[in-house]
């Protein structure tokens, strides 16, 4: 089995270097490849691949911008092996973690897997606590950070590993964005490829993000998963709206105040509560525990409202989704 690094890129040369340097630090005997592909940068990484030429087998193309699902297929179709494992430049990767993936395959082999997301001890405290919101059983069902709760696991793409014959059959990844991964994943199903999740597979997922752009990232989450029910209607499921009756939920909450009428809102105000508590036992500070609270607020607010917009466009108005949102689609 012979691995390729697929790595797309766009204005972020110093994140390319600390994922290079994780790569040199792999404890792995076989040889592998990495493919970096810049899509359409204005602030290349050129230099920083240069550094690693005597390091790394790597390749590096420059493309003009069509969004990362396109700049994986453009990857996946020059790099040379037979197992491409793909990356978002903002992660960083412990020294065993290809060893981890070779040993699952050869214990297990699928055509698709996916990984667990981390945090390292030198992230921010903004990041870490984003970390936990995102990958907590608490808030997400623990579905990035190692929980196989899902019937049918769906990888995400910035930890994701895909066989040469599955990307042929499949043709990658799809257009939009995000959600170009459950996309893929719901394809290769209906091809009769299985995925699968790899606790021991995992990344320091760095995301570069402050509170503005976490909650623009997640309202495009919501906003993309009524279209992918809307695609695939076979593999919809009610846990999708769960965030978007959170908010409804929180609204009536407050509108009941003024009716005197308190029980509910106290409920969310203990669920706000363990959710503290539990980041603080996983980070042992009580600013990432106060933090984690916000990135949950912003999280279940970001991604319910897209969702509710996203479905009474699609479904109710029956709109095209490229002409609803235009944002979420690379031409």
């Amino acid at each position: 089995m012979y691995f390729s690094f697929i790595i797309p890129v766009y204005n972020r040369p110093e994140e390319v270097d600390e994922l290079l340097l994780s790569l040199t630090h792999q404890n792995y005997e076989n040889d592998f490849e990495v493919v970096v592909i810049e899509d359409g940068s204005s602030i290349n990484c050129e230099d920083i691949i240069k550094k690693y030429n005597s390091k790394l087998k790597i390749s590096y193309f420059y493309k003009e911008n069509s969004g990362p699902g396109d700049s994986r297929n453009f990857g996946m179709r020059v790099a040379k092996g037979d197992y491409f494992l793909i990356l978002d430049s903002d992660c960083i990767l412990p020294a065993n973690y290809l060893k981890n993936a070779y040993d699952s395959l050869q214990t297990d082999y699928v055509h698709c897997f996916g990984g667990v997301d981390n945090a390292l001890s030198s992230f921010s405290d903004i990041q870490k606590a984003i970390n936990f919101s995102m990958t907590s059983f608490i808030t997400t069902g623990g579905i990035r950070g190692g929980s196989e709760a899902l019937e049918k696991f769906q990888p995400r793409s910035f930890n994701m590993g895909l066989s040469k014959e599955a990307f042929e059959k499949s043709g990658g990844f799809g257009n939009i964005h995000p959600g170009e991964d459950p996309d893929l994943s719901i394809r290769l199903w209906s091809l009769g490829y299985q995925t699968k999740l790899l606790k021991n597979v995992s990344v320091y997922h760095k995301r570069r993000i402050d509170w503005k752009r976490f909650s623009t990232q997640v309202n495009k989450f919501g906003k993309a998963r009524p279209i992918l029910n809307h695609w695939y209607p076979k593999y919809a499921k009610p846990t999708f709206w769960l965030p978007s009756l959170f908010l409804l939920g929180f609204t009536l909450a407050i509108l009941l105040l003024f009716f005197g009428i308190n029980q509910l809102l106290y409920c969310y105000v203990l669920y706000f509560i363990l959710v503290g508590i539990l980041s603080l036992i996983q980070n042992k500070s009580i600013k990432i525990a106060l933090y984690s609270i916000i990135a949950a607020i912003i999280q279940f607010y970001g991604y319910g409202k897209g969702f509710l917009l996203s479905f009474y466009k699609v479904s109710i108005l029956k709109k095209k989704p490229e002409n609803a949102f235009p944002e979420l689609f690379f031409k």
